[in-house]
């Protein structure tokens, strides 16, 4: 590495070095920050939700039929699982029927959410 020091007091003060280097460092530097982030992010409790489900709950959809088409569940095996028809689940899809909140506690247990994400 062609690397120049400048002394002050018989102590290295500066580094003067190419540019080629000093941005190849800087890139380094910046790969390991976001390694670090990275590192972070995955150890942590926090759960990760898909930017195209967050769109879609943004834009208004229904959080019932967001959430369990991202879990991949059925009407029929979501209705199954809360012990409703699949009628039942339909029509509070398309805002016909609102589920009381017990109605959607059972829901959103049975998507692995919690309530306040369907409320």
């Amino acid at each position: 590495m062609n690397v120049q020091f400048i002394e002050q007091n018989g102590t290295r003060q500066y580094a003067i070095l190419p540019v080629d280097t000093y941005t190849l460092l800087l890139e380094k530097a910046e790969m390991l920050d976001d390694i670090k982030a990275y590192d972070e992010a995955i150890a942590s409790d926090d759960v990760f939700i898909p930017s195209e489900v967050v769109e879609r709950l943004i834009a208004g959809e229904n959080k019932i039929k967001v959430w369990r088409e991202y879990r991949g569940i059925s009407q029929v095996a979501l209705a199954g699982k809360v012990s409703m028809a699949q009628a039942s689940i339909a029509q509070m899809e398309v805002g016909k029927r609102v589920g009381s909140i017990s109605t959607l506690k059972r829901i959103a247990d049975a998507l692995n959410i919690d309530l306040d994400d369907l409320v």
